[in-house]
């Protein structure tokens, strides 16, 4: 007896231990994406299908049969890596055509059903760490040849989703940050609905609790909070440049080193980008600003860095050293992961310019917005929902800073009652969270304001917290 209780402490003792431990292992959000901004510099890596074609947008019917790269060394891409003084690499793991380039059991379209059958990420991985760089992920939702695109998703894709998700946060170690692209962006049209981010979001933290979640979505959303993701993510190709002067988040900036992110024939005799102009314009300042620069450098069709492109790595190396930390990251608002409920539904509003009337501060789009009369001298918009909801966070983002004081309200069983005043504000995004409350309508009654007020996105919420 006395034998059995002491194998039930130890037992005990055994999971209270394991559990502390565990607690100890995950970091807080904000921890992680202040030593994310303190790698400070690292290298976007695009191998996929399309290398083995002109075009970086791949047609989704191409044969695995081409993606032969005879001498692939992801070793050398690591040796190039440290050569720059990066700390990380990021792989494109699957880009919007779909090609898999690790062993997936979830499609046939995959690296193991090509000339070369071997799994990419796991000699990616395992080069890396062997010279002491951090691994993260690229992963496109987008998905033209399984048919995920607008439209046309299904339970089955999203499932699909999930597995190749598991399978790589699972087998290849530690992932430090996934880069998720072609998801709720103005040209993919797949939304946070369609492809549920609360979901995908979740499992990843469920799987790996330290790994960022990283949306490239700054085409859309603004770049004063964090809506749907972890780090505010900059694509200089796609004119989304970080303000150096005014950033307060942990961001990300990136740039290929040749003229396009895949490998073109052209590559190996045009010049790549100056080492002044990525040390100076892109890696000194975006450090200053909280913002980690990654640089692309795509292999070529055997799998291996051309020399000019490894020239210009060293060179970085030598005029660029990696001084560690950063400043410490300001406080902001925690990343905004959950549906806008607000989002379509039936809105009014006190009088409104004939061109900005209230449907445009609550239709999906920053780009758009309501906007008062001028003679109306208290401005006040709402949102109705067809029954009652939950919800404990309202966002309201104005076009720019206008507004001074105002109160949100709810309305239950007829009755109008305050929310909370207490907020962060960031600019023109104004973030409340507070306990939750049941209403069927939500309205915003603007008391003072320096000019006619106008909100590009009124946003509520119902977090799981």
């Amino acid at each position: 007896m006395k034998k059995n209780l002491m194998i039930r402490v130890f037992a005990a003792l055994l999971l209270l231990t394991t559990g502390v431990a565990r607690a100890q292992q995950q970091s807080s959000l904000h921890q992680l994406q202040q030593q994310f901004v303190d790698l400070r510099f690292g290298m976007f890596i695009h191998f996929n299908i399309p290398t083995f074609m002109p075009d970086d947008w791949a047609d989704p019917e191409a044969s695995p049969a081409i993606f032969n790269p005879k001498k692939l060394d992801c070793n050398q891409w690591a040796t190039a890596a440290k050569s720059a003084n990066m700390t990380y690499g990021c792989l494109t793991t699957k880009h919007h055509s779909g090609f898999a380039i690790w062993d997936t059991k979830t499609t046939p379209y995959n690296v193991m059903n090509s000339p070369l059958k071997r799994d990419v990420v796991k000699e990616y991985t395992n080069a890396f760490r062997a010279k002491g760089l951090k691994v993260m992920l690229y992963y496109s939702i987008l998905d033209t040849h399984h048919k995920i695109r607008p439209g046309q998703i299904t339970k089955a894709d999203i499932a699909m989703i999930k597995a190749q998700l598991t399978e790589l946060l699972t087998n290849y170690g530690d992932i430090t940050a996934l880069i998720i692209d072609g998801w709720d962006a103005p040209w993919s049209r797949i939304s946070y609905d369609d492809v549920p981010f609360g979901e995908i979001y979740g499992l990843i933290k469920k799987l790996q609790p330290n790994c960022l979640v990283m949306d490239l979505n700054a085409a859309k959303y603004p770049a004063e909070a964090l809506f749907y993701t972890d780090i505010k993510s900059y694509e200089q190709g796609a004119g989304q440049h970080i303000s150096t002067d005014n950033n307060k988040l942990p961001a990300l900036s990136c740039l290929p080193i040749n003229t396009a992110w895949f490998w073109k024939s052209d590559f190996p005799t045009t010049p790549v980008k100056t080492v002044d102009r990525l040390v100076n314009e892109n890696i000194v300042p975006f450090n200053k600003a909280w913002c980690n620069f990654i640089l692309n450098v795509a292999p070529n069709r055997d799998g291996l860095i051309d020399n000019n492109a490894l020239e210009a790595l060293k060179q970085i190396g030598k005029q660029w050293k990696n001084d560690g930390p950063v400043a410490p990251l300001p406080a902001y608002a925690s990343p905004i992961i959950s549906s806008n409920i607000a989002k379509f539904q039936p809105s009014n509003s006190s009088w409104s310019n004939d061109m900005n009337i209230m449907d445009f501060a609550n239709d999906d789009s920053f780009r758009s917005t309501w906007q008062s009369n001028p003679n109306v001298k208290q401005p006040w918009f709402e949102v109705e929902f067809n029954k009652e909801q939950g919800f404990n966070m309202i966002t309201i983002t104005e076009d720019k800073v206008r507004i001074k004081k105002y109160r949100l309200e709810y309305n239950e069983d007829g009755e109008w009652k305050p929310l909370p005043q207490e907020g962060d504000h960031a600019g023109r995004v104004h973030i409340h969270r507070f306990p939750r409350v049941w209403g069927n309508k939500v309205r915003i009654l603007i008391d003072d304001y320096t000019e006619t007020p106008a909100i590009a996105e009124f946003g509520v919420y119902n977090e799981k917290r």
